[in-house]
């Protein structure tokens, strides 16, 4: 009985908070809408490709068109840092960092500029095709990782956007 109290104790405490969940309403919540009208543009190399296809794979398709354009710009870089007595490298961190900018189609407005970023390191081998998998590997990882963080702040906009013109409709009806 005690656990009974404490639980709906704890879910009064929680539901007065004003904590909500993100993805609230399903596919006709805010953020299913808003993620289904963005387009990603094309994004160069072989990082591009992967952090594009990633971005589409979240994205939700069947919105009544793209009312968004999302533009993304990357900077791919390996570094060494791992060095033995002899010269030869170790260890290598690849970075991947993203600037992300959410247009407007209609008005050609800046509605959101970010950036995302992560990291991964990779053993150096003394076979260069595993030193080169390791590399491909790291990439793709951390091209989902870049997009999860991109549709994450695109569907924090998305909540902040519906919350303005939730506002923006409540002063008009006064």
């Amino acid at each position: 009985m005690k656990r009974i109290v404490l639980l709906l104790a704890a879910t009064a405490l929680l539901s007065a908070c004003g904590l909500r969940p993100l993805y609230s309403g399903g596919s006709t919540g805010p953020v299913a809408q808003a993620l289904a009208n963005v387009e990603v543009a094309p994004i160069e190399g072989k990082a591009g490709w992967l952090v594009r296809n990633a971005l589409q794979d979240r994205l939700i398709h069947g919105g009544s068109g793209p009312h968004y354009r999302l533009v993304v710009k990357l900077d791919d870089s390996i570094e060494g840092f791992g060095v033995r007595a002899d010269d030869a490298i170790t260890r290598e961190r690849r970075t991947l960092r993203a600037r992300y900018q959410l247009v407007d189609e209609a008005t050609g407005t800046q509605m959101v500029d970010a950036s995302a970023g992560s990291d991964a390191g990779i053993d150096v081998t003394s076979s260069e095709y595993a030193t080169i998998a390791a590399e491909d590997t790291a990439l793709e990882r951390l091209s989902q990782t870049i997009a999860d963080q991109i549709i994450s702040r695109l569907a924090l906009f998305a909540v902040e956007n519906q919350k303005a013109i939730q506002a923006a409709s409540a002063r008009e009806g006064q």
